[in-house]
This record gives C-alpha cells, sequence and structure tokens, in this order.
C-alpha cells in the first residue's frame, strides 16, 4: 500500500490496520528505503492529529514505536523494574527525591528522563549542575549502576524507540504536539523499550503544564492507564496542579539542593509529600507491599537517611561528586542576586507558573531550543507561596542571574507573575485526581 493511501485512510476517519502503523512506525525509524518521505509522515502526523487515533491504534502505534529499536532487558538482575515520569511542570525536582526513596524500598529504578525544553525543566539538566554526573552510560554501565546501587538516572540512548525521536521532531514543527495519542504513544513507547513493568505517571495539570485544563489531563492519565496496561504495563496515573511552581526552588543548582534538602527530612512540604506518595505508588505497583504499608516504607526511608544513602551512591557511580550532599557550595553559583517585591501588604494569592518558568528561562536556566545551552547556575527561589502574608516590600522571588542584560526583561515578567489580596486563597489539594 502506498503512503498516500494510509494518509488517505485516516484523512477520511478510518481506522488504520496494525501493518499501515508499522509500515509508518518502520518508515520514521529508517526512512531510506522505507517509501516514505518526511512529508507523508507530516501528513499522516496531521491527520492523526486532526481525526484521533480509536485505543487499539493507540495501543498498536505505542508497541511498533517500542520496538523500532532495542529493548532494554533486566530479567538478569533481580527486582521489581519500576519507573516514574511526570508530563513536565515548573520546579518539578521529584524524580530526585522518590527515585532514591523507592530504591531504599526495594524498587529497581531504571530512570530515563528528559531535558527542559521552554518554560519546564529537566531531571537530566538538573542532574548535570552536580559536578561530573554522568547522565549518558554505556549498557553495561547502565546495568552496573542498577546492580550496585538500584537506582540509575539517565537519557534515553539513540537505539531505544528512534521512531519516536523523527515523529516527536515532525511534531513540533508542524503543530501536531497537543494530540493525546501521539503523546501517549511518544511516553509509553520509550518506557516499554526501557525494559520496566511498571510506571507512575504524574500528569500536571494547570498554567505552568503542557495540560492547561482538568479535562486536557483527565484524557491523558486515561489515555496512558489504558494504553500502558494494554502493552502489559502496570500504571498508576496521578492528576497534580501546576498553576504555582512545586516547592520553592526555581533551576538547576537550587533545585538540586532543594532535592537533598528534602532527603535529609527537611525542604518544602509540598514537594516531600508529593515525593512520598509518587514513590509509595512505585512501591505499590513493584508488589512489595499495599497502599498503607507502602507509605510507610517510603516515610521510613525519608526518616533513616536511607534514600538520601541512596542518592549519594548514586551519583558516586555516575561520576558526580558526592560532597555536594553536606556541601551546597561545590555546586554552581550566579555572581548576581536580586529580589522582586511585594508593591503592597496582604495575601499572595496567585503565582504564575509559567512566568516564573519563562523569567528563568531568560535568564539563561532554560531553553527554546534541545540543542540550546544552559546556565545551571542560575535560578529563582520563590520566598513566599500563595496563601502566606507579605509586607510592603517583602520578597516575593530572589533571582540569581549572571548576564545582566537579561535581568530586565525576566523581572518585568516576574512583576507581573502575582497577585496580592486582601484575603487567602482556597487552598489547593496536592493531588487532584487518580487513575489505575
Amino acid at each position: 500500500m502506498w503512503p498516500s493511501d494510509v494518509i488517505r485512510i485516516k484523512r477520511d476517519h478510518g481506522e488504520l490496520a496494525p501493518e499501515h502503523i508499522e509500515a509508518f512506525v518502520n518508515a520514521a525509524a529508517r526512512l531510506e528505503g522505507s517509501g516514505w518521505e518526511k512529508y507523508h509522515l507530516a501528513a499522516l502526523l496531521m491527520a492523526i492529529y486532526l481525526n484521533g487515533l480509536s485505543p487499539a491504534e493507540t495501543a498498536h502505534l505505542t508497541l511498533a514505536m517500542a520496538n523500532s529499536g532495542r529493548r532494554l532487558d533486566w530479567s538478569d538482575l533481580e527486582g521489581p523494574k519500576v519507573d516514574k515520569h511526570s508530563s513536565g511542570g515548573v520546579g518539578d525536582k521529584t524524580s530526585l527525591i522518590l527515585g532514591p526513596l523507592a530504591a531504599a524500598c526495594g524498587v529497581m529504578v531504571p530512570m530515563m528522563s528528559g531535558r527542559g525544553l521552554g518554560h519546564t525543566g529537566g531531571t537530566l539538566d538538573k542532574l548535570e549542575a552536580i559536578p561530573g554526573f554522568r547522565v549518558r552510560l554505556s549498557a553495561e554501565e547502565f546495568r552496573t549502576a542498577l546492580r550496585r546501587v538500584g537506582l540509575a538516572l539517565v537519557g534515553q540512548t539513540a537505539d531505544l524507540a528512534p521512531a519516536d525521536r523523527t515523529l516527536y521532531a515532525l511534531r513540533d514543527v508542524t503543530a501536531t504536539v497537543e494530540s493525546i495519542p501521539l503523546i501517549t504513544a511518544s511516553i509509553l513507547s520509550k518506557k516499554l523499550a526501557e525494559g520496566i513493568s511498571g510506571l507512575v505517571m504524574d500528569v500536571k495539570c494547570g498554567v505552568g503544564a503542557f495540560m492547561k485544563t482538568l479535562p486536557q489531563a483527565r484524557a491523558l492519565a486515561e489515555s496512558l492507564v489504558r494504553i500502558g496496561i494494554a502493552n502489559g504495563l502496570r500504571m498508576r496515573a496521578l492528576i497534580t496542579p501546576m498553576d504555582v511552581p512545586l516547592g520553592y526552588a526555581v533551576g538547576h543548582t537550587v533545585e538540586v539542593i532543594e532535592a537533598i534538602e528534602v532527603l535529609k527530612g527537611r525542604g518544602p512540604h509540598d514537594v516531600r509529600e508529593l515525593s512520598v506518595l509518587l514513590a509509595a505508588r512505585m512501591v505499590e505497583l513493584a508488589g512489595l507491599a499495599e497502599a498503607g504499608a507502602a507509605e510507610q516504607k517510603v516515610r521510613a526511608a525519608l526518616a533513616s537517611g536511607a534514600g538520601l544513602d541512596v542518592f549519594r551512591r548514586c551519583i558516586e557511580q555516575q561520576g558526580g561528586d558526592p560532597g555536594v550532599i553536606e556541601d551546597y557550595h561545590r555546586l554552581p553559583t550566579a555572581p548576581h542576586t536580586a529580589t522582586v517585591v511585594a508593591p503592597r501588604a496582604g495575601f499572595l494569592t496567585r503565582m504564575n507558573a509559567e512566568d516564573v518558568g519563562l523569567a528563568a528561562m531568560l535568564v539563561g536556566g532554560g531553553r527554546q531550543r534541545l540543542e540550546d545551552d544552559i546556565d545551571h547556575a542560575v535560578g529563582i527561589l520563590c520566598r513566599v507561596k500563595p496563601g502566606q502574608a507579605v509586607r510592603a516590600g517583602d520578597a516575593v522571588y530572589e533571582v540569581h542571574y549572571r548576564d545582566s542584560a537579561r535581568w530586565p526583561e525576566a523581572r518585568q515578567r516576574l512583576e507581573a507573575s502575582f497577585t496580592i489580596a486582601d484575603v487567602p486563597p482556597a487552598e489547593t489539594p496536592l493531588v487532584i485526581d487518580e487513575f489505575l
């Protein structure tokens, strides 16, 4: 069948057969000699964006993308393999906390993470703020890290789900990113190739997330759970709010410090509690404890310092400087500090997570394109959060920056990012909804 015939089926609201989907995915992985061109791939992506995919089509697309490259096999390593993935937000450093906590509870965590793009942060970028930390490991180094530590925090290798790399790049330039079936297949194909048996999804919802509305977030969570289960994964999906940055730190060095503080039993309440809940779900999916007991195990690992010890060993195993855990001055620091202050007394009622993330990007802490360089030293500390009282002149943000030319635009965005009123806002729940 010609590529145009496959495109026509979906253009006319038809159902793609498994062989149609496999031809599309195989072409995305190895275009030369496939009979497809990039414009064929782009045309089918647009048809899928406009007319959707059925659950059966999405499940087959996910599996075909996972099978487009190498699939990791950890069967020689004892223990259940479970990962967590976030749909992206601002100040979200939970992977640095929940991975060590879950590993301390007996879960084997082969965590493949991504880089930040736009206003959202990336786990790999945060880890690279630690001097010497290597996120690119060979297959044997990856296996050794899991065997010795129970946790490896790495980037995706080129031979895992290669079709996704091509399709993601095309979606980015053809305005077809916001498709629930395509997002589902992109996330889950990489997780299937990762060789895990269970996945906890943290679907962010709000102005600082890619899913801006609750109906969008619910649709994605339901799709991820349904398609993950159809492909043999044990699944949980939590919808969590992202109107306000998670925790107080937004950046790389500052988020690493905040994550370490949480592992030391301190740190912001929202970061600590969400990390514990997500780690507990991982312990549940691993079959190591039921719901209440899983949370108790995670809290015990936090209180005893076992999670912190796993993170220390993970840093050392991956070439980083474990001394950063006790001495934060070993991390990159920015030369300049400035504050954005409250113009009046009252209660902080709004803090726009997207604006804070964009301000961090403006001072050098983010990228507009994946190939852009970032400055690990710059960042923003939220000195107050919604619900807290402020006086006129109190610091709302503390900004660490390097390039003075970038600061005025960032300041302008931050000054417009919050609202002060006479009464405090309603409290926001830690978890909005959960799917299993």
